[in-house]
């Protein structure tokens, strides 16, 4: 069953997060739903690390569903600078938005967390039951741990309160629109403009972090935001749900792949002096499938071609 053919069950729905990257693939596909009213707050006028933001947000648009991906997020090198304002942050805002979300009526919660959630030596494939067997990769621990609090409250709140507050896991993103600043972006897409931009200024190597030998697996943002808007409309139960591909791959090879496909034929020189992250990420799908029939459908080599001619047709880069 498609998105088109899902009838959804909620009319007012406020998306936090919903201008960024993955919000913006999610509101597209709500709009899909001609009875569905879609509110995106942005945080120049909501900032929701503050309560009195939060109870006016949810005042002014009464929503029946919130799902909040809004989030302080960036790269290994990003978080290392920044632990203490991603714990912050990410936790004041989720707790927040739970608490005056239950106080308001509202008749759904989706809480979109992180797999850096899980613990750094998790076994692959990684199982939603294995989310407290450990302590997280420590170079983002604290945004993990921040976001996996809203699990536990979802489920103290659906236990005390019946509030129907649901958790889901995607794994690490990429796609048209991704965030490209070297200084906080994530490993594809500060791959790919590293690769781009040196073929177009013929520059003999790149750089890459670590030693290329972890995994990772990679979702395609509007897969996600399928996966996402399924699990609004069909699932309503409190064990936390991953969504993924349900595929790794060596960064090693992932750098290669795209040095390919945007035709820098330069050296790859890496810095194993930087950190590489957690060992491997791979992701158990299983439940995604079975509660609420997602199953992602744009595999990497073609998701890749798609951000590569985005970042091509719409990046300023050197000239």
């Amino acid at each position: 069953m498609g998105i088109s053919e899902l009838e959804f069950p909620y009319r007012k729905v406020v998306v936090t997060g919903g201008a960024g990257f993955l919000g913006h693939f999610v509101v597209n596909k709500l709009n899909e739903f001609p009875d569905v009213q879609v509110t995106v707050p942005r945080s120049k006028n909501y900032d929701l690390v503050k309560e009195v933001n939060v109870k006016r947000l949810l005042e002014d648009t009464d929503p029946d569903l919130v799902i909040h991906m809004a989030a302080v997020v960036g790269g290994i090198g990003h978080n290392q600078k920044n632990p203490g304002r991603f714990f912050y942050d990410n936790l004041m805002m989720g707790v927040q938005l739970i608490e005056q979300s239950r106080l308001q009526g509202v008749k759904k919660f989706v809480a979109i967390g992180t797999v850096c959630a899980y613990p750094k030596y998790t076994p692959t494939p990684f199982s939603e039951d294995d989310l407290w067997n450990g302590y997280p990769e420590e170079t983002n621990a604290p945004y993990g741990l921040a976001k996996k609090m809203m699990l536990v409250q979802s489920q103290s709140y659906r236990e005390q309160y019946g509030f129907n507050s649901i958790f889901l896991l995607p794994a690490n993103l990429y796609g048209p629109g991704d965030n490209f600043d070297l200084e906080t972006s994530h490993v594809i897409p500060a791959l790919i403009r590293k690769c781009v931009d040196a073929k177009e200024n013929r520059e003999p190597f790149i750089e890459a972090w670590g030693t290329g030998n972890v995994s990772r697996e990679f979702l395609y943002v509007e897969d996600c935001a399928e996966g996402i808007v399924r699990a609004s409309a069909l699932y309503d139960e409190p064990a936390p749900v991953n969504l993924g591909s349900g595929r790794e791959v060596v960064i090693k090879d992932l750098v290669e792949t795209i040095a390919r496909l945007t035709g820098y034929e330069g050296e790859i020189r890496w810095r194993s002096d930087r950190p590489d992250g957690q060992p491997r990420r791979q992701l158990n799908t299983t439940r995604a499938r079975e509660k609420f029939g997602f199953e992602a459908g744009t595999n990497l080599e073609d998701g890749l071609t798609k951000t590569i001619a985005w970042y091509q047709e719409n990046a300023l880069t050197p000239r």
